[in-house]
């Protein structure tokens, strides 16, 4: 199944700026699924799952600007969440569908959770990949010890370890997938070295908004009131085991499954990953 290579323009404080998207699946498919990366990643990520589903979905997998194939910001201080949301209502307006299933790894879950929240919300039911309503401070710095740091490479098969090394949460991957999420991650420069194809100022607002307290969105996540499904790594940093299980019992009391064998977060590689999406979006 291929998919087809897409943008809409979007709005920011300082200007206009293009979001890129993949599309898989029939453009008529009136049943839409919206896949969303985490912070430095883009939507290849979701190419296997996508792949999957587009016999199911119209799946819309985009690149949150600054990363992948958008656009960057005029003004840094603008990637945050309020934005990515206003980006993903311009996006949703532009594939022309009022309603919409979610499936946000990390930060796409924060945009889904920020999204499902709004009286009125377009989401029929959202997944949440290893990101819940407390973001541990530790997590956060551990994050925040590289996004931003911008490195360079002389080979991509030096990417490919640097990738592997820094990502190493995200399980037991075969060689052929390290490289595969690489390829999608990094790209050659003018000067012939290989780098991250993010902004790498969208480390910027993160670095500005960490504190030694853990971040509490809980007054997001109890106003959501769609079927909610939480997917928790069991080796996970960002989603404690302890928030999990509240996310069970409170709010839009989410659906729980937990991944053995890998930690921040799952990446919906093998069919045993993609299979729990499956059964919570398609089973009656």
């Amino acid at each position: 199944m291929k998919f087809k290579q897409q943008q809409v323009q979007c709005l920011s404080p300082s200007g206009l700026h293009r979001m890129a998207y993949t599309e898989w699946g029939e453009r008529d498919n009136p049943r839409v699924l919206v896949c969303v990366h985490g912070l430095t990643r883009n939507g290849r990520d979701f190419d296997d799952l996508a792949a999957a589903f587009a016999r199911h979905y119209r799946v819309i997998c985009p690149d949150v600007v600054g990363r992948g194939l958008s656009g960057r910001l005029r003004d840094a201080a603008h990637y945050s969440v309020p934005q990515y949301v206003s980006d993903m209502v311009t996006l949703l307006a532009r594939i022309n569908v009022e309603r919409v299933d979610w499936l946000g790894t990390s930060m796409g879950g924060l945009i889904g959770m920020a999204l499902a929240a709004l009286e009125g919300s377009p989401i029929n039911r959202l997944i949440l990949n290893d990101v819940g309503p407390v973001l541990p401070a530790d997590a956060l710095r551990r994050i925040a010890a590289y996004v931003g740091a911008d490195p360079t490479w002389a080979s991509f098969d030096e990417a490919v370890d640097y990738v592997r090394a820094v990502s190493a949460p995200f399980g037991p991957l075969s060689e052929e997938e390290w490289r595969r999420l690489s390829e999608s991650s990094v790209g050659r420069r003018a000067d012939g070295r290989w780098g991250f194809v993010y902004d790498p100022r969208i480390a910027e607002p993160f670095a500005a908004a960490l504190t030694s307290q853990d971040a509490d969105l809980w007054n997001f996540y109890d106003r959501i009131a769609c079927p909610t499904l939480a997917i928790r790594g069991a080796q996970s940093d960002l989603l404690a085991r302890p928030v999990w299980q509240q996310m069970g019992e409170r709010g839009p009391r989410a659906a729980l499954a937990e991944v053995p064998g890998v930690g921040h977060a799952p990446m919906f590689l093998d069919e045993s990953q993609i299979a729990i999406v499956r059964d919570f979006l398609l089973t009656p």
